[in-house]
């Protein structure tokens, strides 16, 4: 697994759908535009879910890796 910078980060390991989701939102509110936020999972459906709240709020997602059960997202927040 790739390590890249990062400013921020959030620890979603062992939630299930939608908390993962509902947490990032709020995380991704927290920090500046421009910034980069790093989302480590542990639930499937995040594969799905987190490219869609991307999509959806015009995040960039930089990268999704998946690695020993972890699920780890790059976002980049952007101006909405």
């Amino acid at each position: 697994m790739a390590i890249q910078n990062h400013d921020a980060e959030l620890d979603a390991r062992g939630l299930f759908c939608p908390e993962p989701v509902m947490m990032l939102h709020t995380r991704m509110n927290e920090i500046p535009v421009g910034q980069v936020l790093r989302v480590v999972a542990t639930d499937p459906s995040t594969t799905r879910d987190v490219p869609r709240f991307c999509q959806f709020l015009g995040h960039d997602l930089l990268s999704q890796e998946e690695a020993d059960g972890l699920f780890v997202y790059l976002i980049r927040r952007c101006e909405g």
